[in-house]
């Protein structure tokens, strides 16, 4: 049987960004075979999208439908309002500002499953190689390994997360796992889903066949404390959730300490932030993952401690 790709795009004020990426998918190789839809919500955008929508209406093609959301749902509220609703046995996933890169793309993603390399390892999630649109570089942060110098290299490995905005995944592995958690502000949302897919009996992939091109700067988004702020106790969540103990204490604190570098010592938020955090053990419910899966996950590398 054929692999059936369903695309899914969140879309916040970046008509222009969306429309080079439909134009983009619009010159795919084999489409036709290979592409099952594309579910694009309008995350309550204040621009208009009418170029977007006529392109649609104008390029059957590339089976779009154009969804829009009543309020901004965010990151992983819009995500499972799509995932909810796909039809093909591969779900793809990528930013609003992001375009392929060569007319094979959706040929090369629909069969990366039947990889043996992936079939063998009971991959359920890969995500692809991003480069930077500007100069078309490696966007070293959406490289799903923390140790880049050692894996950057290889072609394709198992790893322990994967990039929300840049994989695709097996339809199949969210009857197991459940999709996204709700309950975070921002940020790390793939990390808490990760834990769950290895959990379930799959594993996390990365392969550089494909590259997408993504329009974030080279130089790095300008430092928001209170992002990281959200990022902190995300993760602390997270480790709380699904990892020994001792990751829950070593994550507060390194995460903390990095907070204090990163903002140079500013303070208020620093220390808004230990009341959210006391309050995780008491509030969030531990799933603590199978020691298979823990096992995995120091056999590819993750890094636990933080």
């Amino acid at each position: 049987m054929t692999n059936r790709l369903s695309i899914i795009l969140i879309t916040y004020n970046r008509p222009a960004d969306l429309l080079e990426l439909l134009q983009s998918l619009d010159t795919q190789d084999d489409k036709e075979t290979f592409l099952e839809e594309t579910l694009v919500l309008n995350n309550n955008s204040t621009e208009s999208y009418e170029v977007v929508k006529q392109f649609i209406a104008t390029h059957p093609g590339i089976k779009a439908r154009f969804i829009e959301a009543e309020s901004n749902l965010g990151v992983a509220r819009g995500r499972n309002r799509l995932l909810e609703q796909v039809k093909g046995n591969i779900i793809l996933s990528m930013d609003d500002d992001m375009i392929f890169t060569k007319p094979s793309d959706i040929r090369l993603l629909s069969g990366l499953f039947d990889e043996p390399f992936f079939r063998d390892a009971n991959t359920g999630v890969i995500t692809f190689s991003v480069l930077y649109y500007s100069n078309r570089e490696i966007q070293v942060t959406a490289f799903p390994h923390k140790n880049y110098e050692k894996y950057g290299p290889m072609p394709r490995f198992l790893t322990s997360y994967f990039a929300g905005g840049a994989h695709i995944m097996r339809a199949e592995v969210l009857k197991a796992t459940g999709l996204y958690p709700t309950d975070f502000q921002y940020g790390m949302e793939e990390y808490d889903l990760g834990y769950r897919v290895v959990d379930a009996g799959f594993t996390i992939g990365f392969d550089n066949t494909v590259a997408v091109a993504h329009k974030e700067s080279p130089f790095g988004r300008t430092p928001n404390y209170r992002t990281f702020q959200w990022n902190w106790i995300n993760k602390s969540k997270v480790a709380w959730k699904y990892l020994p103990l001792k990751y829950f204490f070593t994550t507060a604190i390194s995460w903390g300490y990095q907070y204090l570098k990163i903002s140079k010592w500013h303070l208020g938020i620093f220390f808004s932030t230990f009341i959210p955090l006391i309050k995780i053990p008491f509030t969030v419910p531990r799933r603590a993952i199978n020691q298979k899966a823990l096992n995995y996950l120091k056999s590819v590398e993750a890094r636990l401690k933080y």
